[in-house]
């Protein structure tokens, strides 16, 4: 079995890192929402807090593909420009 050997450079394991980060804390904040606002939903008198926390972690997860996508540019806004020995569609 071949083993395969990726090599990264520093700032991209950096700029991977803070962005995994980020999408990590805004999961737990999406937990969090839907939890508290469940919870709010059980007495008729917190259901409007529930229902925009409801909101708020619906907005939330709007906001993860958003992350994924911020990262993907930054990402490729410092990878090496490609050099005459890569091939066009490698660009």
């Amino acid at each position: 079995m071949n083993d395969l050997t990726f090599t990264i450079g520093h700032e991209e394991l950096v700029i991977r890192q803070r962005w995994e980060v980020v999408s990590i804390i805004n999961d737990i904040l999406i937990a969090v929402w839907f939890i508290i606002g469940s919870i709010l939903f059980f007495h008729e008198s917190t259901t409007i807090a529930g229902t925009w926390l409801f909101l708020l972690g619906s907005i939330e997860l709007l906001i993860r593909p958003m992350i994924r996508l911020a990262r993907r540019v930054h990402l490729t806004r410092i990878r090496r420009t490609p050099t005459a020995a890569d091939s066009d569609q490698d660009c």
